[in-house]
């Protein structure tokens, strides 16, 4: 199968530093891994064989990025607990911090992002609960190997993990892609450095889960998974 027939999500588990790409050229591969990179290319009007001959080098010369795929499911699950769940609990409270003083400070700007403080609240509510879902109940389950009994918690955090995805989405719209604007201050450049980070973070995080964890952990080969963004 060629590089353009292959979805998204296999793309970005078997070839290290896709995942750098598809950020670039703003493909999602973690809830929308599902798609193949030329249905996915031709949606964005994208040149799919530019992508492609990028990917096709590294896949010739393969990053030093550490590749999950063939670790245990307990090795796996330790890496995103440290790396991206207690990341997210340092990252929200700074973020809607930094977007308050931006919208008190700056409320009568048109490029105010007003309601991005209460947006950010709510996403740190629902990760929170999400993550602690994972933490209690499903990853235990992976790291006996007990994934075959998980079916059912799988799905349901996969669709949680889409609703992250909308939520993320309202979030770039409200920051208009995290975009400054010219006269925007440093606690704004700082608020949209971290919104820019923590896009990519949790893209990254439910593309772990998502198209590896839940894929070998399962051990039922299913789809990647569905849904429109990251969450």
């Amino acid at each position: 199968m060629s590089l353009v027939e292959q979805s998204l999500g296999q793309l970005a588990r078997s070839i290290p530093g896709a995942t750098q790409v598809f950020h670039e050229y703003e493909l999602d591969f973690c809830c929308g891994g599902k798609k193949s990179l030329a249905e996915a290319a031709a949606q964005r009007s994208l040149d799919v064989a530019q992508i492609e001959a990028r990917l096709a080098e590294l896949a010739r010369n393969p990053s030093t990025e550490t590749d999950w795929g063939l670790a245990t499911p307990a090795d796996l699950i330790d890496h995103i607990v440290q790396r991206y769940h207690e990341v997210h609990r340092r990252q929200l409270p700074e973020l809607m911090r930094l977007a308050l003083k931006v919208e008190q400070v700056h409320a009568d700007s048109p490029d105010c992002p007003a309601g991005l403080a209460d947006h950010l609240r709510v996403m740190q509510q629902e990760l929170e609960s999400h993550m602690q879902k994972e933490e209690q109940v499903l990853f235990p389950m992976l790291a006996r190997g007990h994934g075959a009994m998980a079916t059912m918690p799988i799905r349901v955090m996969r669709m949680e993990h889409d609703d992250h995805g909308v939520a993320l989405e309202r979030l770039l719209a409200l920051t208009n892609n995290a975009t400054l604007p010219r006269a925007a201050c440093n606690t704004w450049r700082a608020l949209y450095l971290g919104i820019r980070a923590f896009k990519e973070d949790l893209m990254a995080h439910i593309h772990l889960e998502n198209n590896i964890l839940f894929e070998n952990g399962s051990g039922d080969g299913g789809a990647c998974c569905g849904g429109q963004a990251a969450g």
